[in-house]
C-alpha cells in the first residue's frame, strides 16, 4: 500500500527541515513582489535550485521569462550573471579564455560569464550548436574545457535558460540530448486578465527587481543541496515511479518513453519537493506533481501533442492509479 499524505504540522522538525520548509515560501513571496507567476512555476525553479538542477522556462516575448529568472536569482545571495545568446555568440564568449600578460610573459586564463553560481542563458535556441554544447558541458560536468585542460565551476552552479518557441525568425531546435541536461521546463503563458490589466495601470508588482533583498543565502542552499540526497524513496513510491514510467514506454502515441536516466531525475526532484515540504521521505504525490515539468520534455510524441500533455494522460490512465 502506497503511503498517505501526513499533514505538515505532524512531520518532524530539524533545522534542516525548518530551513526547507520556508525556502519555498519566502522566494514565492519574494517574486510575487516583481512579477505575477502561477504557484506550480515558482515550485518547479525551487525544485531544480534545491536540487542543484537546471531549469529551462520557455514562452513567447513578453510573458516575463527573463524577469522571473533575474528576480529568482535577486533572492538567492550567491553570484550571478547574465548571457545574452546570439547567433554570433562564441564559446570563448561563454567560457572565457586566455590573455596574454606581456609584463608577465604569460598567458592567464580569463573566466567568462559562466563562472558564476546562478546564471542565466537567455534565447539559448538563437545560438549556434558550438556554442551551446560549452553550456551543455557546464550542465552536465560543472566544468568546462579551455585551452585543453578542464576547469571545474564554482558550487552551487545553476542554469536558468530562457527559449522562445522555436517557430519564431532566427531561433532553433534544441536537440534532444541538449534537452535532457534540464531537470524541469516550464511555460510561461500570457497572464490572468485582471493581473495583466493591472500592468497596464503600472500595478504589477510592489517592487522593482533592485529592491528586492536575499532571502537564502550560499551557505544554506548549499546546505539543502547536500541534504537532498538522503530523502527516503521507499519501495512503493519506487513502484509508482516505475509504473508511470512503463506506462509512457507502452503508450501508443508515445513515440521515445521516459528512460532511466530521467526517472532517476524524476525521483530526485521528488526528493527535493519532500524537503521542501519539511519531509524526509518522498510520497507518490510529490512525483505526481513534478511530472509534467521533469518528464513532458524528456519524451517524444506524435500528433504535434506536447509531451507534458501526454504525460498527463499517462498520469490519468488506471494502471497508474496510486
Amino acid at each position: 500500500m502506497l503511503p498517505q499524505t501526513r499533514s505538515k504540522g505532524a512531520r518532524p522538525s530539524s533545522p534542516i527541515g525548518a530551513l526547507a520548509g520556508d525556502t519555498a515560501d519566502r522566494l514565492r513571496a519574494g517574486l510575487q513582489r516583481v512579477v505575477h507567476v502561477p504557484d506550480e512555476v515558482v515550485d518547479a525553479l525551487t525544485v531544480a535550485l534545491v536540487s542543484g538542477g537546471h531549469a529551462l522556462i520557455e514562452g513567447i516575448p513578453g510573458t516575463g521569462k527573463t524577469m522571473l529568472s533575474r528576480a529568482l536569482a535577486r533572492l538567492v545571495d550567491c553570484s550571478f550573471k547574465r548571457i545574452q545568446f546570439t547567433n554570433d555568440l562564441m564559446p570563448s564568449d561563454v567560457v572565457g579564455g586566455s590573455v596574454w600578460r606581456p609584463s608577465q610573459e604569460r598567458f592567464d586564463f580569463v573566466p567568462g560569464p559562466l563562472f558564476a553560481n546562478l546564471v542565466l542563458a537567455d534565447e539559448i535556441n538563437r545560438t549556434s550548436s558550438r556554442t551551446l554544447s560549452c553550456l551543455l558541458e557546464a550542465m552536465e560536468e560543472g566544468t568546462v574545457s579551455a585551452d585543453g585542460e578542464t576547469i571545474p565551476l564554482g558550487a552551487p552552479f545553476t542554469i536558468f535558460a530562457t527559449r522562445n518557441p522555436i517557430e519564431f525568425h532566427g531561433t532553433f531546435p534544441i536537440p534532444e540530448a541538449a534537452l535532457d541536461r534540464f531537470l524541469v521546463h516550464v511555460e510561461l503563458e500570457y497572464p490572468e486578465p485582471h493581473l495583466e490589466k493591472e500592468l497596464y495601470q503600472g500595478r504589477g508588482g510592489n517592487a522593482t527587481i533592485d529592491e528586492l533583498e536575499p532571502v537564502l543565502s550560499r551557505e544554506e542552499l548549499l546546505m539543502l543541496i547536500s541534504a537532498v540526497p538522503s530523502v527516503h524513496v521507499s519501495a512503493e513510491v519506487a513502484e509508482y515511479a516505475y509504473r508511470v514510467v512503463s506506462a509512457t514506454r507502452a503508450h501508443p502515441e508515445i513515440e521515445l518513453g521516459v528512460s532511466p536516466r530521467a526517472a532517476v531525475a524524476w525521483t530526485n526532484a521528488g526528493r527535493a519537493r519532500a524537503l521542501l515540504d519539511g519531509r524526509d521521505y518522498v510520497l507518490p504525490d510529490d512525483l505526481k506533481a513534478l511530472a509534467r515539468v521533469v518528464l513532458g520534455h524528456r519524451i517524444a510524441t506524435s500528433g504535434g501533442v506536447k509531451g507534458s500533455e501526454r504525460i498527463t494522460e499517462v498520469l490519468e490512465g488506471s494502471e497508474v492509479e496510486l
